[in-house]
């Protein structure tokens, strides 16, 4: 990082953005630099309008009020339209690009929720679908992201599993159930993912509805019996995830079960 002062600026050069702040000073008086200061990018895609809106109409359950997404379903409309006119590149940081496809998975799960509403479970709407081969909601294609129209399987298991190794993402997308994690009530950013995925995998993991754990016995979410293969990457195990959020470790030795999933929607 350089700092130089010119003309009564100081100006701070930083991996991430160029700052200018100016310093008042009196004739003939020696400046002190100033602390090295730091600012993140801004993530390509302004995920502004998704945070107010999930500040709204979602509680700190992670339970959706969807009649007030319906109110405010011009707001939400607008933000999809953001998302589909602005794909994520190569160019985009790593963190940038997962916290886009986050957003967009929960974004349009809203959305396709709405476009049925009212139903009592996602998987309703399969019964709905008058499509060839397709049976599934996640499997629709009604998402449209630059040129093309993708379904939210093709952002979960086509984009996200296979392009990002990170296992977390798991703790963030949200089906419209009542056993998925908590639906956050905020925006996924670049600037702030980690930390945001971390706390999603702590809020789940000692959730006793959606995960029962005790150093003898773990009756654990479908998540770890659906995705094993994902939690035993890097030479990992689900023994491991476990531990990194639970405040109840558990062992080789810890009889693991997994938990019915409750498919009722998320709403408030």
């Amino acid at each position: 990082m350089k700092r130089y002062t010119q003309k009564g600026i100081l100006v701070t050069l930083t991996g991430f953005a160029l700052t200018s702040l100016v310093a008042f000073t009196e004739p003939g008086s020696v400046t002190t630099p100033a602390a090295p200061v730091m600012t993140l990018a801004a993530d390509p895609v302004d995920h502004s309008i998704y945070d107010r809106l999930a500040k709204k109409h979602i509680n700190e359950k992670g339970l959706v009020n969807y009649k007030g997404f319906r109110s405010d379903e011009k707001e939400l409309d607008k933000y999809l339209d953001l998302l589909s006119k602005n794909p994520p590149t190569d160019k985009w940081s790593q963190d940038a690009q997962i916290a886009y496809w986050i957003n967009a998975y929960n974004a349009y799960t809203i959305k396709l929720i709405l476009n049925h509403y009212p139903v009592k479970s996602i998987k309703d709407i399969g019964s709905k679908i008058k499509i060839p081969f397709v049976t599934t909601p996640w499997a629709i294609k009604f998402i449209p992201i630059g040129s093309e129209k993708i379904s939210l399987d093709n952002i979960e298991h086509g984009t996200l599993r296979k392009k990002f190794n990170d296992q977390r993402i798991h703790f963030a997308l949200v089906c419209a159930a009542r056993s998925c994690p908590r639906l956050r009530n905020e925006a996924y950013t670049g600037a702030k993912l980690d930390a945001q995925l971390d706390d999603q995998g702590s809020d789940f993991l000692n959730n006793p509805a959606k995960n029962a754990i005790s150093p003898q016995k773990a009756s654990l979410s479908k998540y770890f019996d659906w995705y094993k293969g994902d939690w035993k990457e890097d030479n990992k195990s689900i023994e491991y995830w476990v531990n990194r959020y639970s405040k109840t470790k558990i062992n080789k030795d810890t009889d693991i079960s997994f938990l019915d999933y409750n498919w009722a929607l998320n709403e408030q």
